[in-house]
């Protein structure tokens, strides 16, 4: 249900962003990715939640930081549908889990695992984080239109960054590394902090969520500009989607 009433964490009410938002984590990244909307304006700041609003082909877009996590990211999600978004990407680094990955590929995300606490406050374990079909796809056509090397496939979502990064200092070490072998035979492709949330919570409240994010493996990382560019072009793609199937992008 849509509220006029500025909400408490983002400080945004109804009109103040689109329908389509972008969620990278980092504060810092809202500027650089609203630099490629038309007219941006910044609209709101309080505490980790940062966001702009411009347009692309005419249709209004945001951009809002959710902060590192899945508690913040969800009350981000949350607070953005109440004020009428409905349509979200999440734009982000990672780190990898497949050993032939390569720094600067493109993780287009399929699904999550939800090794994270905030989304069991809202469905049982066995419920899935799936993303959203049609974003996944736009995501794809962006990367390709990007010439950029990317895989499709299912991230990690953690709590902890040090529980994945120096595991075996951790009272639980035996149980993390078991399990992250566990998800590198799987097939998953990346770990991240937010992912399963938003996807279990966007398909609760039935709007769109899905994500990309660029992988930092062995050498550095490089610029983020084709991760960038891929979500702005990912939202252009989604919103000629939308057109040509009679769907309200205003």
């Amino acid at each position: 249900m849509l509220n006029d009433e500025k909400q408490y964490h983002i400080q945004l009410k109804k009109g103040d962003v689109g329908k389509y938002v972008l969620l990278p984590g980092d504060p810092g990244r809202c500027e650089p990715i609203a630099a490629l909307f038309d007219n941006p304006v910044h609209v709101a700041s309080n505490r980790e939640y940062n966001t702009y609003t411009g347009y692309l082909d005419g249709v209004k877009v945001s951009v809002t930081s959710t902060g590192i996590g899945c508690p913040s990211a969800a009350i981000a999600l949350e607070e953005l549908v109440r004020v009428g978004a409905d349509t979200f990407i999440r734009v982000g680094t990672s780190g990898h889990i497949q050993p032939d990955s390569v720094s600067g590929e493109l993780a287009i995300i399929s699904a999550a695992i939800r090794d994270e606490g905030t989304s069991k406050h809202y469905m049982p374990i066995e419920f899935p984080a799936v993303a959203d079909i049609d974003l996944v796809m736009a995501l794809k056509r962006a990367a390709e239109k990007n010439n950029a090397r990317y895989r499709i496939g299912i991230t990690q979502s953690k709590d902890s960054f040090y529980g994945q990064h120096e595991p075996e200092r951790m009272g639980v070490a035996a149980d993390l590394l078991n399990r992250w072998k566990a998800w590198e035979i799987g097939g998953a492709i990346c770990s991240e902090m937010e992912a399963s949330a938003l996807f279990v919570i966007a398909s609760m409240l039935r709007v769109r969520a899905g994500g990309v994010m660029m992988v930092h493996a062995k050498e550095p990382m490089p610029p983020l500009d084709i991760l960038l560019n891929t979500s702005i072009d990912a939202l252009r793609e989604i919103i000629a989607f939308d057109k040509e199937n009679g769907r309200a992008v205003n």
